[in-house]
């Protein structure tokens, strides 16, 4: 797959990456598009593909205490190049309003993405710069590599713009920070910690920041710092409501002299923290084979264990791998929600559990995140979120336990790991009999009728979680819709697992009168989103219906799954995703976007999220509508290519479909790797003149089991 340029970076040769994307020197300007790039711990390297920083959280951030308490040390490097008398500087800053220092974006000849590993090319006086970016896992390190093609002796000087801060405040003034000449490596420094990130300007203490130049065959002159203040402007930032400028802290540190000919340069830029200290990048052109290699097994491992072998499905594996990092406390895999301003939250890695790891044949991860949480329990929930501070989780939630249920079921089927679903056992049916007899928030189960009631004044529970200065923008207390498909998954997962265990279910009779209690549920309310727990249905037209009936034991008719697809496309479907309720609906928000208030408030009452399309999807394919399931994914297919780069952005406009929120987000990339594999293979059985054989086992492999 490619883009419209013509000109810039080549392809490398064979066998080269599975996944590959060009852009034209124009498109490579827009600073719309971003890379990111991840260490396996929470740090992230974050840009605009032609380099410009365009957040607070642009530059290079590392975790202090894996995957949390996340610092930004280093904004941008800056180059400038000296060829026969001319001067041009490479990097490009915002500093106001579509107003830039540096040249970096005219001289762009081109850009692309290897696997998702970004490089671009620039053109000056007749002398090209090719600049790649990596990070090493588990390294805390930034890594730029530079090859410069001249027919004559060229200088670039490199140095680049730094900061020592908590990665969601700013630099209001002049950071505190300072530098340790030592020839090729260079330290900068904050102040002692004073205990906190106020946010107020001053740097305080936390990682040291490594500056470490390698540039064989090359002369390079060391230069004494003589840092001066750099002013940059967060277009991402004001478009948020958000501080948009920062006073950041910039310095040339080396000249480097290439003969007639050209050479190469790598600039290593790393956060000192206990978890990177014993890491040091000391053949960076290797390290960057050894990363591209990598991603190229990940991608082929994904299209293998997919049975999927197209370039989406590589595109998005390689992206997968962003979000699985590892916690330290409790240690394990886990999952950040988004990048580049989220931690990792419970219900979100459960959800894209199945499209980050079992797609993907990542299946030890899988098992170690399932782990992780199902080690987290409390009176039977699962954690909503960890705190980014490090100190602890919130467990305001009633469906991720629930996730955690229908995770664990896949994650059986899938692999037959029939030695972890018996240690596992144990806790699913603790979390069931807590949700039984009752556990925090109101959730129980109805002893009039098994289905699970769940809510308390103030408290968000399901994913519909705005809540601003105590108003729950979208409570749902009550029974809602989804909740209960979940309730009825989980219970199903028990028998199932049981069955598989030689074991007897314990919960058959829950699980019965909960089934038969759900078609009453469904006719008296109306087709409700939820019903309260007196009674009264809330008729918003939302997607959670969709969630619900995609479900394995939720009892429908065909002619109510045919009703809820009409409904979904006559109200709430979008090329990018689901509106989160029915333009026709008089508190329906069209605009995402300004400050947090007014985003919060139009967070779940109108915004597209793409997350919730693949359920619908599932019906789709339920009632063996192929080609609109296809045409349902077309959007969010191009989508992968406009905003953070190979992934897909977690919420977009109502009315505009303008992405928004964070435009790297993990169930948005996993359930659409989710759906499509779904749909290609349903494709495929549909080109077959013979139905397909499935594997036999306790819990097969199949279409089904993805569900």
């Amino acid at each position: 797959m490619s883009g419209s340029s013509t000109s810039g970076p080549a392809r490398p040769a064979a066998p080269g990456p599975v996944s590959a994307y060009t852009y034209g020197p124009l498109a490579a300007r827009d600073p719309d598009l971003e890379v990111l790039l991840t260490d396996g711990l929470g740090g992230f390297a974050l840009s605009s593909v032609a380099g410009v920083p365009t957040r607070c959280y642009s530059g290079l951030v590392v975790s202090e205490q894996p995957p949390v308490r996340r610092r930004t040390l280093f904004v941008s490097p800056l180059e400038t190049l000296h060829v026969a008398g001319r001067e041009a500087k490479l990097h490009a800053l915002e500093i106001a309003p579509d107003v830039f220092e540096g040249r970096g974006l005219e001289l762009l000849t081109g850009a692309a993405v290897w696997d998702l590993l970004p490089e671009r090319e620039q053109l000056f006086a007749g002398v090209r710069v090719r600049r790649r970016v990596f990070m090493p896992p588990a390294s805390g390190a930034a890594v730029f590599l530079y090859d410069v093609q001249s027919r004559e002796p060229v200088t670039l000087r490199l140095g680049g713009l730094f900061v020592n801060r908590d990665m969601h405040h700013v630099h209001a003034r002049v950071p505190e920070l300072h530098f340790g000449a030592g020839g090729r490596e260079v330290t900068v420094r904050g102040p002692e910690d004073s205990g906190g990130g106020s946010g107020d300007g001053r740097a305080e203490g936390g990682p040291v920041t490594r500056a470490t130049l390698h540039a064989p065959g090359a002369v390079i002159d060391a230069l004494t710092p003589q840092p001066h203040p750099q002013r940059v402007y967060y277009r991402h930032d004001a478009a948020r409501g958000e501080p948009d400028h920062e006073v950041t802290l910039g310095s040339d540190l080396w000249e480097i002299s290439f003969p007639a000919g050209g050479g190469r340069a790598a600039l290593v830029v790393q956060g000192m923290t206990p978890a990177t200290a014993g890491h040091t990048v000391t053949d960076p052109w290797s390290a960057y084979a050894q990363e591209a290699a990598r991603r190229s097994e990940l991608a082929r491992r994904a299209q293998d264990t997919s049975g999927v072998r197209d370039e989406l499905v590589a595109t998005l594996a390689v992206a997968a791998d962003a979000y699985l990092v590892r916690r330290e406390r409790p240690a394990g895999v886990t999952v950040i929600a988004g990048y580049p301003w989220f931690a990792d939250w419970g219900r979100d890695s459960m959800i894209a559990l199945t499209g980050l790891t079992l797609l993907t044949g990542r299946h030890a991860e899988a098992r170690d995140l399932l782990g992780t949480f199902l080690a987290s329990l409390r009176r039977g929930l699962t954690p909503n979120n960890f705190h980014d501070d490090g100190g602890g989780a919130g467990f305001n939630t009633v469906d991720g336990a629930l996730w955690l249920a229908v995770a664990l079921e896949r994650y059986v089927s899938v692999t037959g790991d029939l030695s972890f679903a018996r240690s596992s056992l144990p806790a699913l049916r603790e979390l069931l009999d807590w949700h039984l007899r009752g556990t925090d928030h109101g959730i129980r189960a109805d002893d009039r009728d098994g289905l699970l009631l769940a809510g308390e004044a103030g408290v968000q529970l399901t994913w519909m979680d705005v809540k601003i200065e105590g108003w729950v923008v979208t409570p749902r207390h009550g029974k809602p819709v989804e909740v209960q498909g979940l309730w009825l998954a989980a219970l199903g997962a028990e028998a199932r697992l049981s069955d598989a265990l030689g074991e007897r279910p314990q919960y058959v009779g829950a699980l019965a009168r909960a089934r038969e209690s759900f078609p009453a549920f469904w006719q008296g309310s109306a087709y409700a989103d939820a019903l309260a727990a007196d009674g009264t249905p809330d008729r918003s037209v939302r997607p959670n219906v969709a969630l619900a009936l995609a479900l394995p034991d939720t009892p429908t008719t065909p002619a109510q799954v045919d009703r809820v697809i009409r409904e979904v496309e006559s109200q709430l479907l979008t090329p990018v995703g689901v509106h989160t309720l029915s333009p026709l609906d008089a508190r329906y928000r069209g605009n995402y976007g300004g400050a947090q208030v007014q985003r919060d408030a139009a967070y779940h009452q109108g915004t597209v999220w793409p997350w919730p399309l693949t359920a619908f999807v599932e019906l789709l394919l339920s009632r063996g509508e192929v080609r609109r399931a296809r045409a349902a994914l077309a959007g969010l297919t191009g989508h992968v290519w406009e905003a953070g780069i190979g992934h897909v952005s977690e919420v977009f406009a109502g009315d505009s479909l303008r992405p928004g929120g964070c435009p790297f987000q993990a169930w948005s990339t996993a359930e659409l790797l989710r759906a499509h594999v779904l749909v290609s293979l349903a494709e495929a059985r549909a080109a077959r003149p013979a139905p397909a054989t499935v594997p036999a086992g306790p819990l097969s492999l199949s279409t089904q089991n993805l569900t």
